[in-house]
């Protein structure tokens, strides 16, 4: 028989919250003569920022890394970091679930995220944040995802068997691998097709025993 579900592991970006990367470059497009691909790649997709999302690189190297590479003297330390990270929104619908799966599962946030975004995060999505028992952030851990020790911290910090645990993630690709250590796992497609995967594992809505 499978174990009950007592932990929710819920990824952050694109699921607790939305975001979308062209609002920062097209904010600094103005500061630099890099085309729009070009900054996108080097905000999102190069070695440095994935090391910057492990905690190596601080968030002032980072700046001064980016600022060099984009040849944009006149970018200036807070017009980058509001740039970098006013890029996150929500719909209000996960929130509102989650709130409701609190009620019978602990629940844990696991993300891949820089300091800087989770600062904004912290300061403009604070109620979204405190519906969590526990947050682990790979900047914090010092491994991304799919590093099989950002999902063992935070089943550690559950007291639960990694049976007992849920994770759910937008990306294929890291759900795939967390199903790959035992983990039971469901590829987030939005709060109403969550909701039914669920509903057809037999995990949520819990079923009250009647006296």
């Amino acid at each position: 028989m499978t174990a009950d579900v007592k932990v929710i592991l819920c990824d952050l970006g694109n699921v607790l919250l939305h975001f979308d990367h062209r609002i920062a470059v097209r904010r600094i497009l103005p500061y630099s003569a890099k085309s729009f691909d070009e900054i996108y790649q080097l905000f999102f997709d190069s070695p440095f920022t994935k090391d910057y999302e492990e905690g190596r690189v601080s968030s002032a190297d980072f700046f001064k890394h980016v600022s060099a590479a984009l040849a944009a003297p006149d970018l200036g330390y807070e017009e980058f970091c509001s740039a970098w990270s006013d890029i996150f929104f929500d719909s209000g619908e996960m929130l509102a679930w989650l709130k409701e799966l609190k009620k019978d599962f602990r629940l844990h946030l696991v993300s891949n995220i820089n300091e800087l975004h989770y600062a904004f995060i912290r300061k403009n999505f604070s109620d979204h944040i405190a519906v969590f028992d526990d947050i682990f952030l790979s900047y914090e851990i010092g491994r991304r995802k799919p590093h099989r020790e950002i999902y063992d911290q935070a089943i550690r910090a559950s007291g639960c068997d990694m049976p007992q645990c849920l994770y759910i993630d937008d990306r294929e690709d890291l759900v795939a691998a967390a199903r790959q250590m035992g983990i039971r796992s469901v590829v987030f497609k939005g709060v109403g097709a969550c909701r039914q995967e669920l509903q057809e594992m037999g995990i949520w809505p819990l079923k009250k025993t009647s006296f």
